[in-house]
């Protein structure tokens, strides 16, 4: 987690009221980065643009202000599957909170109506869909609002990879409630769609606070797909047995097929695709969120929203469709500011898989060239010979150093002159005609006799076996390269042939020369043992570690009896502090992270009991 930076009042003109709700209700002594002037600039009644990383407490940034504002404050957000935990974290912390979407009843909305009417609600979470609804705007008219939160505000953006149509619509609330003050927050933002934000919510005279998107603690790992699956299996024994963990596929039976392959090697797996019957989401979603071993296989439709903090790895077996996708995918590891990995398998495969999404998708050609744009900086990244970080932050227009906790930068692979080979294989595809697919120009490049070789007589071809030395799947690395860097594309009307693009010509007629990552052939996989290896309890004595694990029974048996995750009691750092501290009276407990007044008195007693078994 990032260090917390301690705020003098006097110095930084911090209001008194927001810190105390922030140290009494929440438990945290000291704001974070940006959260104080941001929390400042709302409070005063004016409005925020706030991009702030995962896992940065861009939550804190309107919940603080709706409590020490006059009125409700009103979250609009389009996770409605995960409102009710959200609403149970805020409850546990004393804060009269509810929210209003389609999963309630008519009795249940009606009480919430209620409440909100008696002026009885701190918070109120609402989807988009049903705040535009006349009568959810008519009875918000009749009511003191604190605030509008806007979370999850890149949805606004019509090129962004989470397009969510309501959004446009959410200027009202500036049309309607022009004396209330908004803020509006993401984690995942390009130039382009901060600059949608901003005009379509209209957000032009907001104040604009930007954080750094770098997530330290993760660790960025990607691996050329030889097996998947097998190679899915030895990361997470080798890395993260027994923890929590998302993986993502791109469609539905993949996910499925993947969860079923976990289970059998050993794992406690669930797929979570839009597919499945509502019931089956939501229960697999619940174990997620209250079970600390379970790994979620899932199409994207999964985890937007998701607070479990301890997610110690996320991986991708399929491509990302973008940076941003992939930032956001990410960072759901390592919510608590623990080490944790983001892990991906990449091949020449997905490249074509994802290009021939974009060809055959129903956009415009704007929209296809944007996506296609996007993809491009994706390929760029798995590509890179550099700090996959600093590639990563670049994309958000942000400088960094070598991270030194990337594969590229504990690994670092070796490039070599790729030139030659690089002609050889424009040289091919230009021989052929620009009208065959990959495996056909490899076999030409291989001298590989087949029967549609013969039959187009390219044996004659003077490109036919120059290639003969390297592996076929040599060459597939290197067209995967040459598409990444935009030497060649392809050609989806013509059963995928390959094609030469402007930019090879200088390449051919030796005017540029090409960098490639250097192959080396991939070990053979099988499934290795498991590590037991916690990374998070390494800095525990044996003591600390029995207290530890003690506190996480309680925690378990706690939040089962409170029908909430794990987590919305207390999060694994704020054990391991206990741990740490030893406290032996309830005193002892108050100003531990995480902790508030009202789970001082919820909770302090049953924490010192558990310890002093111990001591």
């Amino acid at each position: 987690m990032m260090p917390f930076v301690r705020l003098f009042l006097s110095s930084m003109n911090t209001s008194p009221t927001a810190l105390s709700v922030l140290q009494n209700t929440f438990g945290y002594p000291d704001f974070r980065g940006e959260q104080a002037q941001i929390v400042e600039q709302v409070i005063n009644g004016g409005d925020a643009l706030v991009l702030m990383p995962t896992g940065a407490g861009k939550s804190l940034c309107y919940q603080i202000p709706a409590l020490v504002r006059e009125g409700v404050g009103v979250v609009v957000s389009p996770l409605i599957a995960l409102m009710q935990d959200q609403v149970d974290t805020l409850k546990e912390l004393g804060v009269r909170a509810a929210f209003l979407n389609s999963t309630q009843s008519y009795e249940e909305e009606a009480a919430v109506e209620a409440a909100l009417r008696r002026g009885e609600l701190d918070l109120l979470y609402v989807a988009p869909e049903r705040l535009l609804m006349p009568r959810c705007l008519g009875l918000l008219q009749s009511c003191k609002i604190a605030l509008f939160a806007i979370d999850e505000a890149h949805c606004v953006s019509q090129w962004g990879h989470d397009f969510r149509p309501e959004y446009i619509k959410l200027s009202v609330l500036h049309e309607l409630f022009p004396n209330v003050p908004r803020i509006a927050l993401t984690a995942t933002a390009d130039a382009q769609t901060r600059e949608e934000m901003v005009l379509r919510l209209q957000f032009e005279n907001a104040r604009k606070f930007v954080s750094s998107f770098d997530r330290p603690n993760i660790r960025y790992t990607i691996v050329e797909k030889t097996n998947a699956r097998l190679q899915l299996i030895n990361f997470i024994k080798a890395n993260h047995a027994d923890e929590v963990g998302i993986v993502y596929c791109l469609s539905r039976n993949k996910v499925e097929e993947t969860a079923d392959f976990l289970v059998k090697n050993g794992f406690d797996a669930l797929p979570y695709h839009a597919g499945l019957p509502l019931e089956v989401r939501q229960a697999n979603q619940a174990r997620f969120l209250r079970e600390d071993n379970i790994i979620m296989v899932a199409t994207i439709a999964f985890g937007m929203g998701i607070d479990k903090p301890n997610v110690r790895f996320v991986a991708h077996l399929d491509l990302p469709k973008s940076m941003e996708g992939y930032y956001q995918e990410t960072g759901r590891a390592g919510r608590d500011g623990e080490p944790s990995n983001a892990w991906m398998a990449y091949g020449l495969q997905d490249v074509v898989q994802q290009r021939r999404m974009i060809s055959e998708s129903d956009g415009s050609d704007d929209f296809k060239r944007v996506q296609n744009s996007k993809l491009d900086a994706m390929l760029n990244l798995c590509e890179t010979l550099t700090c996959r970080r600093v590639h990563l932050l670049r994309y958000f227009d942000q400088t960094s150093e070598a991270c030194g906790n990337c594969d590229t930068c504990l690994n670092p692979p070796q490039s070599i002159d790729g030139t030659e080979q690089v002609q050889k294989l424009l040289s091919c595809v230009y021989r052929v005609g620009q009208q065959f697919a990959t495996g056909h120009v490899i076999d030409v490049l291989r001298g590989n006799t087949t029967e549609r070789i013969e039959q187009f007589r390219h044996t004659d071809l003077s490109t036919f076996g120059i290639g003969k030395d390297t592996s076929e799947a040599e060459w597939r690395a290197v067209i995967r390269q040459a598409i990444a860097q935009n030497l060649l594309f392809i050609d989806f009307d013509l059963y995928n042939a390959l094609k030469l693009s402007d930019a090879a010509r200088p390449v051919l007629k030796g005017e540029t020369s090409i960098r490639l990552r250097q192959y080396s052939k991939p070990a053979k996989q099988k499934i290795s043992k498991a590590s037991s290896a916690n990374i998070g309890d390494a800095n525990l004595s044996d003591l600390e570690k029995s207290i530890f694990n003690a506190l996480r029974s309680w925690r378990f048996d706690t939040a089962k009896n409170h029908n909430v995750p794990a987590y919305v009691i207390f999060h694994d750092a704020t054990l391991r502090e206990i741990a740490l501290e030893k406290p032996m009276h309830v005193s002892d407990l108050r100003g531990l992270s995480g902790i508030g007044d009202k789970k001082l008195d919820n909770y302090g007693a049953a924490i010192v009991e558990v310890v002093t078994q111990f001591i």
